[in-house]
């Protein structure tokens, strides 16, 4: 048995997220089925992790498996060849039979891009905020995230069925040219969590709060008392790394 391993980049705008979904276009869908054209077999795509509608990513790494002995340079160009444009794969690699996308992943990254103007260019790609952001003032903030806590206060209201302890590694933000970009790090991450906080540091951020009003809200784990969740198409997956 043969395990491959792809790394992903896509434009999430027109897609459900990533994962398969009834009656919905999704991007492993999209994946799955041109794979299933070039090979004839049924194969299950694994990922990463899942983003939600409207997220992009510039590194999600998926793995399948078959008994098919492919070669790579090839089966790569025409896969990419099958794809629409706003899914590419940039590359595909043999890797062990026991490789896991998901539950090998040690650390998973995002980035979250804001403007503060108004461009044609980025409008599909990031959030625009009008407001002055001070990122000296977010990244003393964004303190209270590091470390192993319990983050149900930034994930959906629907139940996890997965523990909601999670360890975030790194967390910052930057300004280059009038766009801002929060930069955050985690060993995993819940349904909505990234877009939530997000959202929660600007909140505490215009309102002039300190990293104490943020460990609070961490230690409610309550999702009432956090900020409202970002709009998706600023979001996107960054990189996996195992």
């Amino acid at each position: 048995m043969n395990n491959y391993k792809l790394l992903i980049q896509y434009d999430g705008t027109n897609y459900s997220g990533w994962q398969i979904q009834l009656n919905a276009n999704s991007v492993q869908q999209e994946i799955t089925n041109a794979i299933k054209t070039l090979t004839t077999e049924n194969v299950n795509l694994i990922g990463s992790g899942r983003t939600d509608a409207g997220v992009h990513a510039f590194g999600q790494v998926a793995n399948f498996r078959t008994e098919l002995e492919l070669e790579s340079y090839r089966f790569l160009y025409s896969l990419n060849s099958m794809l629409p444009r706003d899914i590419s794969i940039l590359s595909m690699d043999n890797v062990d039979k026991d490789f896991h996308s998901r539950f090998d992943a040690k650390k998973r990254s995002y980035l979250y891009f804001f403007i503060n103007y108004k461009s044609p260019f980025y409008f599909k790609y990031s959030c625009f905020h009008n407001k002055k952001l001070n990122c000296k003032s977010l990244n003393e903030l964004s303190k209270a995230l590091i470390g192993k806590n319990d983050f149900t206060s930034f994930a959906k209201k629907k139940k996890e069925t997965e523990n909601t302890v999670c360890t975030i590694y790194n967390a910052y933000w930057k300004e280059s040219k009038g766009i801002v970009i929060f930069y955050i790090q985690a060993d995993r991450f819940l349904h909505g969590m990234v877009r939530t906080i997000t959202g929660t540091i600007l909140k505490l951020h215009e309102e002039k709060k300190s990293a104490v009003a943020l460990q609070e809200i961490i230690n409610s784990k309550n999702r009432c008392e956090a900020g409202m969740s970002l709009p998706p198409n600023g979001l996107f997956l960054y990189k996996v790394k195992y």
